[in-house]
């Protein structure tokens, strides 16, 4: 299986384009997808990237619930409303609208973070503030009570 994974900084050109980075060009071909979905993320800081299993993953859920429900109107309204289906260049690159930019606070530096079956794209210093909190959550999940001791021994 093929999965997003790792954290890669990049900055867009002159023309505004921003590479994606060849690892995650290769998992969004391994999906059978030359473009790339892209959306603001529920938590409001970054953009949620994917291919066709992301796509597919927000399908599934609408499917679960009745398509003339208001939950199924804000779910769809969140996703299918604030999709953007990018288009990538010979090159890999792409262009993020101004509309989405806004969102994640980006301007010329991009984080992209692997997330296994879609990635997010960061403004560098909201990506920075997240990090250390998602790590420091992730260990107390873990790890509960312990997360906090040290077990290695520093120099």
């Amino acid at each position: 299986m093929h999965a997003f994974v790792s954290t890669i900084e990049m900055k867009t050109d002159a023309k505004g384009r921003v590479s994606i980075p060849k690892p995650f060009r290769d998992v969004l071909k391994a999906d059978g997808f030359e473009g790339l979905y892209c959306i603001p993320s529920p938590d409001g800081q970054s953009l949620d990237a994917g291919g066709k299993r992301l796509f597919a993953m927000f399908e599934e859920k609408l499917a679960a619930l009745d398509p003339t429900s208001f939950d199924y109107d804000l779910l769809a309204t969140a996703f299918f409303g604030e999709s953007e289906v990018l288009s990538l260049d010979k090159e890999g690159r792409i262009v993020l609208p101004q509309r989405l930019k806004d969102v994640a606070g980006i301007d010329s530096q991009i984080i992209f973070v692997g997330k296994g079956h879609k990635f997010q794209i960061w403004s560098p210093e909201r990506y920075q503030a997240y990090r250390a909190q998602a790590v420091s959550a992730a260990r107390r999940v873990l790890w509960g009570d312990q997360a906090s001791v040290q077990t290695v021994p520093q120099p």
